[in-house]
């Protein structure tokens, strides 16, 4: 049976909107091409907790219907990272090719130092929460009580407001 999964993906370094739509269509290619996809837009963003002269990210959310466990997932997204040159041991908030980050796994929750389900700072990100509220407003994730929709309204952060990209990609 399906999961639905909502996966991130970001990047500021290299062809951004490339090393996103690779990724994106590498995660695809996981999935019957028949299932239900979902894809928001893709945003600019400033960087967040990086150093003061790291680029811009450009960040969307999709969402699959995934077959497997979580601990599958994240070694195909990790394998999908290091394809695109991600380097293999990095430093955190470091300027990246890309990055794929699973922020929900249907109704999982996993709290391990290797995986965190759903993302522990999923509704703390305006990156994270605006194109995930384009897709799944009415989403409410495991041990919550409160929809995407909401958090995205009452963010309380420091990021300035998205930049729109690209709509279609």
């Amino acid at each position: 049976m399906a999961t639905r999964v909502g996966i991130a993906l970001g990047a500021n370094l290299g062809q951004r909107l490339t090393n996103i739509r690779v990724a994106r269509d590498m995660l695809r290619g996981l999935v019957d091409p028949e299932s239900l996809y979902l894809q928001a837009p893709i945003y600019q963003s400033q960087p967040v907790d990086c150093s003061s002269d790291a680029p811009d990210f450009y960040n969307t959310v999709i969402e699959i219907d995934y077959i497997g466990e979580p601990y599958e997932l994240l070694q195909m997204t990790q394998a999908v990272e290091f394809r695109l040159g991600r380097e293999a041991v990095y430093e955190q908030n470091a300027p990246r090719v890309i990055d794929v980050d699973i922020l929900y796994f249907g109704s999982g929750v996993i709290s391990e130092e290797i995986l965190t389900i759903p993302h522990p700072r999923l509704l703390e990100r305006r990156f994270v929460l605006q194109p995930l509220n384009d897709i799944r407003p009415n989403l409410v994730l495991p041990g919550d009580t409160v929809t995407i929709s909401e958090h995205h309204r009452y963010l309380d952060s420091d990021e300035p407001p998205l930049t729109l990209v690209q709509s279609i990609w």
